[in-house]
């Protein structure tokens, strides 16, 4: 026997968004190459060479995934961040701290100060409607940028990518394999890179880098 059922209503849904980093002044923070002690070889490293090196470390890494037609999508995320999601392929966007990396069609990359992450993306999850997701993925990946007039070249012995200043311009981005591991890379500033990079590989492209920047000689950076 069968009987026809009356639709129910549309449920509420209920998102549960716990601030992943916590501000608190007695909590440890470990960035993913804490154990290399960049700070202490920044103090007794060379101070001059063709390639220098920092980790961007402790910063809030928010994950974007939405569609470019729902305007609810582009116009929260715009207001929220003080900055429109850039939408050319390959292409990244700045303002003040919050830097943004587009990573396909419907993703983006949000870097922006650890002790902003939370607000933000509360002001997100508030300003958006429809279909969209939004994740905290900073405990995941750090940035390690390199710089100097030899930056390029250690690039070049790493990744597939053209690196040519006519194929890959400031402010461009691009994902690629990165030594046997992968990154996010973009060109910040003339003989300025970022890469991101997940928590996992840091330490094995930190030893790549190490060996790749040997000719040129490599400076670390606070």
């Amino acid at each position: 026997m069968s009987e026809t059922l009356a639709p129910e209503k549309e449920a509420t849904v209920t998102v549960a968004v716990m601030n992943q980093l916590s501000t608190a002044k007695d909590v440890r923070a470990e960035s993913p190459l804490h154990h290399a002690e960049l700070d202490k070889l920044a103090s007794r490293n060379p101070r001059a060479g063709g390639v220098s090196l920092r980790e961007l470390k402790l910063l809030g890494h928010l994950t974007l995934r939405g569609s470019q037609q729902n305007q609810s999508f582009m116009n929260g995320c715009a207001e929220v961040l003080g900055v429109a999601l850039p939408t050319l392929p390959l292409t990244s966007v700045e303002k003040g701290s919050v830097s943004i990396r587009w990573v396909s069609p419907d993703e983006w990359l949000v870097v922006l100060p650890a002790d902003q992450a939370f607000e933000v993306e509360r002001g997100l999850r508030a300003a958006i409607e429809g279909h969209y997701q939004v994740v905290n993925v900073s405990g995941g990946q750090t940035i390690l940028e390199l710089s100097g007039p030899n930056a390029r070249d250690v690039l070049k012995k790493s990744t597939v990518l053209d690196v040519h200043p006519s194929q890959f311009p400031v402010g461009k981005v691009a994902g690629s394999v990165f030594a046997k591991s992968t990154a996010l890379v973009r060109r910040s500033g003339e003989d300025t890179w970022e890469l991101v990079v997940r928590r996992s590989f840091a330490d094995y492209i930190w030893l790549w880098l190490q060996d790749a920047s040997r000719e040129y000689g490599l400076v670390i950076k606070h």
